[in-house]
């Protein structure tokens, strides 16, 4: 197993921590990875790829990559990489800075859907009837274009969740 980490941006760790489910956060995830997930995906609907700057040594600190491995979560790592890259080699497990290059990919669409939920989420109550109106409007924003990016059945996917609008 290899060492890389998954960076969180120190300006939006706050944030992750604030969405991971607890007895003091109306928090939607149950996990770090659960949120760094989210906001990938997010973060690749909206087309939004943010640059890090300073990381985030303490909560949440780099999270080894091998908890999105179990979770089955390192393959939209990989589909990011190859979607934005256009390269197979992008693929290859046997290369450092591949491997680098595709978390790369992935911290940047974290750090762009972290600070799209940021904004949403300035002056919420609760995160979870805000996250769920994203989701709704964002289900409602598409347009009769087939190719058009669902990430409500993306996450119902990758959750097994039906989510459920109102």
């Amino acid at each position: 197993m290899s060492a890389h980490r998954i960076r969180v941006a120190k300006d939006k760790a706050e944030l992750v921590q604030a969405l991971v489910a607890s007895n003091d956060t109306t928090g939607l995830f149950n996990t770090y990875v659960d949120v760094l997930l989210f906001a990938a995906a997010l973060g690749a609907k909206r087309k939004k790829r943010v640059p890090l700057g300073a990381i985030s040594q303490r909560e949440p600190a780099p999270i080894p990559q091998e908890q999105f491995l179990v979770r089955g979560y390192d393959i939209v790592i990989k589909l990011l990489a190859i979607v934005e890259t256009q390269d197979r080699k992008i693929l290859s497990s046997s290369h450092y800075e591949s491997e680098q290059k595709r978390n790369s990919i992935f911290e940047e669409y974290v750090n762009g859907g972290l600070e799209e939920l940021r904004d949403e989420l300035r002056g919420s109550v609760d995160y979870s009837e805000t996250i769920l109106l994203i989701l709704n409007s964002e289900k409602f924003k598409r347009n009769s274009v087939e190719d058009d990016f669902d990430l409500t059945r993306f996450l119902e996917i990758i959750f097994s969740v039906k989510v459920r609008y109102f």
